[in-house]
């Protein structure tokens, strides 16, 4: 088995740490930011921004067993595999490809939560009739 520069094992994503061969239970939380603009009266054609990046919260064994090499750890490197973090992120953009990665691992959605906020408005110097607004949005899944 290969190790990490810390000494602990790399995990490849078929693999588990329970030594049963079985899956490990646990959550794994996705997040991402976004943008959109509404016209004047709300219009029908907001404009919504892309996802700039998708971040993962989670133990990093899960993490890397779900999302492997499309997991970036740089902000994170060489966490233990049973620690908890909130700094990996992935290297796509698309969150139903996350969604897609986490179904086929056996993961269920739980919980999902959401908040937004008028970031820039005409008062601000912003576009004439336009307002920006900001969101930020959770996913929480679970596998048993």
């Amino acid at each position: 088995a290969s190790r990490s520069p810390s000494g602990a094992p790399l995990l490849t994503p078929s693999q588990s740490l329970d030594g049963a061969g079985g899956r490990r239970s646990g959550y794994i939380t996705i997040g991402y930011r976004g943008s959109y603009t509404i016209g004047r009266e709300a219009q029908a054609d907001a404009k919504f921004r892309r996802v700039a990046r998708i971040t993962v919260c989670g133990k990093t064994a899960l993490a890397k067993e779900v999302f492997g090499e499309t997991l970036n750890e740089s902000r994170d490197p060489d966490r233990p595999p049973e620690r908890y973090t909130a700094r990996y992120y992935l290297k796509f953009n698309f969150l139903e490809q996350a969604f897609d990665r986490l179904s086929e691992a056996g993961f269920r959605m739980a919980a999902c939560s959401s908040t937004g906020t008028c970031a820039f408005g005409p008062e601000q110097g912003g576009p004439a009739d336009d307002k920006i607004w900001t969101s930020y949005t959770e996913y929480v899944f679970c596998r048993d």
